[in-house]
């Protein structure tokens, strides 16, 4: 049960929030006193508000047992709907090859690496290629744009999506014999106009904008694809409390995690680096520490090698760790010109 939906005042919501405690399930470890110092109220109120989530979370506890008791599924169902999963291309092949045929839905992938290396031009480039159409090799979907950075350019998604379309008319729409209809239909404005845009100037808008995703999908059932970037930045600057800072980061990775499997879609985070001390030297690695690894399904890194620009498959339970050269041009993310190179980083 989420936090927003309790009988309490709009004032102890929003602090609750804010603090990190977005469900009933997140404040059922936590005593009084703790709640009380991490929302700043007195605590009498604490207690108040434990005993309102308490007795929510029995009201809710029949249907809860119901769902687990029926939400039990074979391991032939699961490899079955693995073999039918859906991939976004990244219109680079050998990238697609290492990652399966492209990035998966209802799994959340992270991808992180220095700046300058294509972050968010990959970013741009999944929310233009998720829509393409079905006989093309897309999934006719729309995306959501969830912005921390400041850095996603219209100009630029212009660019890759008039690529796109260049793309789709030169390698299909000619093989066709409705191609002057096609031609009208594929037009780039549309694939603007099917990017939903959130800018974030907060850690506290980020996460009722990721609260609201549920609802507003709910509503645009055809997302297919979230893309976060960077799912890092107010998280590396708002916080002295590390403590409610894992709590949050926690709840949200929960949060992204349920939204992928419930509507099929594929969760993109975008993460920044940042160095970590190894054996006395220091070592690039993604922001967020250690536990925030686990929060993902699939994480990418991306890394320079001389002057070529690489991913590499860091985790996957699905996937084998291997690396593969992709350049970031005037079209957007495409093919080197070198080969894709297998490899086990050392």
């Amino acid at each position: 049960m989420e936090v927003s939906s309790l009988p309490l005042s709009p004032t102890q919501r929003g602090k609750l929030i804010s603090a990190g405690y977005t469900t009933r399930l997140s404040l059922s470890s936590v005593s009084p006193h703790q709640l009380a110092h991490d929302l700043n109220v007195s605590h009498e109120e604490a207690i108040e508000i434990l005993k309102i989530a308490l007795k929510n979370g029995k009201m809710g506890e029949s249907n809860s047992t119901h769902s687990v008791g029926t939400g039990a599924q074979s391991a032939w169902d699961m490899l079955h709907e693995e073999d039918m999963m859906r991939r976004i291309t990244t219109s680079c092949g050998d990238l697609d090859n290492i990652l399966g045929g492209g990035i998966s839905c209802k799994e959340v992938t992270e991808i992180g690496g220095v700046p300058g290396i294509g972050k968010t031009q990959l970013g741009i480039q999944l929310a233009v290629n998720v829509q393409i159409p079905v006989e093309y090799g897309g999934l006719v979907g729309k995306a959501v744009y969830i912005d921390t950075e400041g850095s996603f350019m219209v100009e630029r998604v212009y660019q890759i999506a008039e690529a796109c379309v260049a793309n789709i008319m030169e390698n299909h729409v000619p093989q066709r014999k409705d191609a002057r209809v096609c031609q009208k239909t594929i037009q780039c404005n549309s694939f603007l106009e099917n990017i939903f845009y959130f800018r974030i100037c907060s850690y506290t808008e980020q996460i009722a904008a990721i609260n609201y995703l549920d609802k507003f999908i709910e509503e645009h059932n055809d997302v297919k694809i979230v893309i976060i970037d960077s799912v890092t930045f107010h998280f590396r600057q708002d916080f002295d409390d590390w403590a409610q800072r894992t709590r949050v980061l926690s709840t949200m990775a929960l949060k992204l995690m349920k939204l992928a499997k419930k509507f099929g879609l594929a969760v993109v985070l975008l993460n920044q680096v940042t160095n970590k001390v190894v054996e006395g030297s220091f070592q690039l690695s993604l922001a967020l520490g250690d536990s925030w690894s686990h929060a993902c399904t699939n994480r990418v890194i991306l890394y320079w090698n001389g002057n070529q620009r690489y991913a590499y498959i860091d985790k996957s339970p699905s996937l084998r760790s291997a690396s593969a050269p992709y350049s970031v041009t005037g079209k957007g993310i495409r093919d080197s010109t070198s080969h894709c190179k297998r490899t086990r980083m050392m």
